[in-house]
């Protein structure tokens, strides 16, 4: 591993209003609100709206930490965020496979951390366990729940929009009651 690396920030599109949100991998509202990101930045406009990934590691998800760091990792390749999206699609989409029954039991009681990067890989087809091994990670990881923190965000998911929290913004709401709260 080169001793120069840079996680690509995990940013889409290029317009005026900034979307922030702050999602837990194997939180199942936020899989719900992360499988919404695509379709939003779509009916916007890429010029229209900067859709902004800040990963939201929470406890009480038993792998969070491995799994963020995971793609984090991701984005340090030089697919660079299209990798880190790979990888959380592929958490997202085998959900239960990273996560604790009710948060305290079951098959994953038994998993390792490398178990956990193995699967990853099998799901995602995204080689993370070198870049998982990149000693100072752990900033771009800081960096994520510092900045989640100084903008009071406690929970995921969570929803900022021009730097502002946005309780009325929900998982569950539809793309189009997003965008008619944006204001497009």
């Amino acid at each position: 591993m080169k001793n120069e690396w840079r996680a690509d920030p995990l940013v889409w599109g290029h317009g005026p209003i900034v979307f922030e949100a702050f999602l837990e991998p194997t939180c199942p509202f936020s899989v719900k609100a992360f499988g919404k990101l695509d379709d939003l930045l779509g009916q916007a406009g890429e010029d229209r709206i900067t859709v902004k990934l800040r990963l939201h590691s929470q406890p009480w998800h038993m792998y969070s930490g491995v799994i963020v760091r995971s793609i984090l990792a991701a984005s340090t390749l030089e697919s660079g965020k299209a990798a880190a999206k790979s990888v959380m699609a592929a958490v997202a989409a085998h959900r239960e496979e990273f996560e604790f029954d009710r948060h305290c039991r079951g098959a994953n009681l038994d998993a390792t951390p490398n178990d956990i990067i193995k699967r990853i890989e099998r799901y995602s087809g995204v080689k993370v366990a070198e870049a998982f091994a990149i000693p100072d990670l752990d900033r771009e990881v800081k960096w994520h729940c510092k900045y989640a923190r100084q903008n009071g965000i406690h929970v995921s998911p969570s929803f900022m929009v021009d730097g502002l929290v946005r309780a009325d913004i929900s998982s569950g709401d539809p793309v189009a009651d997003w965008l008619s709260r944006l204001g497009i």
